[in-house]
């Protein structure tokens, strides 16, 4: 008798993650259709060099591995479909579009409710610079601290074998 469990045939890991990537489609499918409720905020931590993620040169040279945008105050056409979103923002009074597969996402974060999903996204390729943390303009109180002992964080990691 072994301690491990046995290599599954189905990939438990890829169906829970698309399960949850569609919570983010509809909370944000909602927000696009009746804007943000109450005091509702979203941290949004992505890949920028995942497959098909369209941001400007000079975000992408800032953020070269990760960026994670907020979703608060000053925020404009917001687009939802079924597999990713685009959203207006200004970085340093530029005003940018984002253009996000929802395959990107590393972390979707709701500070106002203490909520928060992690995904596991693929390396992509290539050497990344260290960079500094990403924060879009608009007014923001502070940085959320996320609590530590995981009782609203949904983390997917099934550790697949190589």
């Amino acid at each position: 008798m072994t301690d491990s469990a046995p290599d599954s045939l189905i990939p438990y890991d890829e169906i829970v993650q698309e399960a949850l990537r569609a919570v983010v489609s509809r909370v944000l499918g909602e927000v696009e259709k009746d804007g943000l409720p109450g005091e509702h905020h979203f941290y949004i931590t992505f890949k920028t060099r995942a497959p098909d993620v369209d941001i400007p040169d000079h975000l992408m040279a800032k953020f070269p591995d990760e960026m994670t945008i907020v979703l608060q105050n000053r925020y404009w056409d917001l687009k939802v479909s079924a597999d990713r979103f685009e959203v207006g923002l200004s970085f340093n009074q530029i005003s940018s579009m984002l253009h996000i597969p929802f395959a990107a996402i590393t972390s979707f974060v709701d500070p106002a409710v203490d909520f928060a999903l992690q995904f596991h996204v693929d390396e992509v390729e290539g050497e990344m610079d260290d960079h500094e943390p990403a924060q879009n303009d608009g007014e923001q109180d502070e940085t959320p601290e996320l609590v530590d002992d995981g009782s609203n964080v949904v983390t997917v990691d099934f550790g697949k074998k190589k």
